[in-house]
């Protein structure tokens, strides 16, 4: 009989997403057939899967830890923030509808069918399924019609283990607040608590894990030291965004935009040691010596135009492209360099048209229909293959198309400036291939190392787990499961 496990957490960014990509390599090599699920995601980040849906970049990682592809039914709801009080709603892979906070509350309860139908769907086909929680179930507020942790585990009656971010400071407040203000049914499917990013010696917390037993009585799975290479996984929250660990000569500044999305593009040169990666923050310029600009996917191309320009960063790009510099597009931001954005039916906002960048020579319009589809490309400049994905909305034509940015099926695709220095492409993913980043990297004039992503991506993996057994009772964590 398939089990199931859910790892919720005390507040958001405790580091669940890790914590259930390390349990489900950790159950992987005792030969289980593993899945991982949330039911329930928020992230801007996603992953295109194979039959063109799409989930979250965390369960995409969690999958590659379990060794298995990417299904739909990994994350059944996905919310896509596209304002401060909206969200864009994909169930099982495909978008439902936009709605703002207040309307997806009522929305919530018909939502649970589906959560089910796909967590039964993943039981069906694995030995032990692994669930990440959403925020936290002391978000009490929100117990109604909840489908993300306690309103899902209750329902689904899989026990659940607390995960404690001591990093932030007051974990025993956390842990012990979290039982004090949730329903005792709730409460009661809590199988026990975990401490996770402890900094310097665990055994000076003894006598505070203690008081967390005696005053929930529950039982401890033990504390987890900071895992120290946790960067070199893809991150899927824009504040876990890190520059680089490179110090190289060949620098890159990517503009850290507001509804920034599917920025693990920047994953791989995070890891180039030849390459200075900068991500920026609002407020600060573009550094005068940057040799490269990368203007990022966003999910909402007009609205991070604006930031963009609040910023000041249109009159930096301009600077930028005078002193000689290059500057790389990826889909929103490959719309944002053309000359004009418009949106005759207001899919992202208000109807209307917004001034481009200039800086190629295109023009997009946005469309209520989706491309959502992995790609097999040649890069024109290199030949070069490599694999990518396609996940946006609009279409982009002019006459710097006749310049691609690469070749899809024998149809061009993106577009390039005449001098060369401007690229624009629709393709997500690319850096992820090694011999496509280094003969990309090479051509801009950069060092390119021998790192091979993927491979570093599962050593990580490997090496998590090993330290997730070294400090938890793994096994006890596995065997509440049911």
């Amino acid at each position: 009989m398939t089990r199931a496990l859910m790892i919720q957490g005390t507040g958001s960014n405790v580091g669940k997403s890790m914590l259930v990509a390390g349990l489900c390599r950790a159950a992987v090599r005792r030969g289980l057939s593993v899945a991982p699920f949330k039911p329930q995601n928020m992230s801007n980040n996603a992953a295109v899967t194979a039959d063109g849906g799409e989930i979250g970049r965390a369960q995409a990682m969690q999958a590659m830890a379990c060794g298995k592809p990417l299904t739909v039914d990994m994350n059944p709801v996905l919310l896509k923030p596209e304002s401060e009080v909206g969200s864009q709603v994909v169930v099982q892979g495909k978008r439902l509808t936009t709605v703002k906070a207040r309307a997806y509350s009522a929305l919530k309860p018909q939502l649970m069918e589906k959560v089910l139908e796909s967590f039964n769907r993943l039981k069906s086909n694995n030995d032990l399924v692994i669930v990440e929680g959403a925020g936290s179930p002391a978000e009490v507020n929100l117990r109604a019609g909840d489908i993300a942790n306690m309103g899902f585990a209750v329902a689904a009656d899989v026990p659940v283990i607390l995960a404690g971010d001591i990093d932030r400071g007051g974990v025993i407040a956390q842990l012990v607040g979290t039982q004090t203000v949730i329903d005792p049914a709730d409460a009661a499917m809590v199988a026990g608590f975990m401490v996770n990013k402890f900094r310097g010696d665990p055994s000076l917390f003894d006598d505070g894990y203690a008081m967390i037993e005696q005053h929930t009585g529950w039982s401890g799975f033990g504390v987890l030291p900071y895992f120290s290479d946790a960067w070199k996984l893809p991150a899927e929250d824009a504040l876990d965004i890190s520059n680089g660990q490179g110090q190289g000569d060949f620098n890159v500044a990517c503009l850290g935009l507001s509804r920034i999305a599917n920025f693990d593009d920047l994953d791989p040169l995070a890891q180039e040691e030849g390459v200075t990666l900068t991500v920026l923050r609002a407020g600060h310029p573009i550094p005068g010596d940057t040799d490269l600009v990368i203007i990022p996917g966003s999910k909402s191309t007009r609205g991070d135009l604006a930031f963009l320009r609040e910023q000041g960063w249109d009159i930096d790009l301009m600077a930028h492209v005078r002193r000689g510099g290059h500057v790389l597009g990826i889909c929103g931001g490959y719309q944002m360099l053309g000359s004009v954005v418009r949106d005759p039916d207001g899919i992202e906002g208000p109807a209307g048209d917004t001034a481009g960048l200039g800086l190629l020579d295109l023009e997009t319009v946005m469309s209520s229909d989706k491309r959502l589809t992995e790609t097999n490309a040649v890069h024109a400049a290199s030949g070069q293959g490599f694999h990518g994905y396609e996940i946006h909305i609009g279409r982009t034509e002019g006459r710097d198309r006749d310049r691609p940015f690469a070749m899809v099926d024998g149809r061009p695709e993106g577009a390039v400036s005449s001098d060369g220095r401007i690229s624009g492409s629709y393709l997500h993913g690319m850096f992820r291939d090694d011999g496509f980043r280094r003969a990309w990297l090479e051509g801009l004039g950069a060092q390119a190392s021998d790192v091979g992503y993927d491979a570093t991506v599962e050593a990580t993996l490997d090496a998590l787990a090993d330290h997730m057994e070294a400090h938890l009772d793994v096994a006890g964590m596995l065997g509440v499961a049911r």
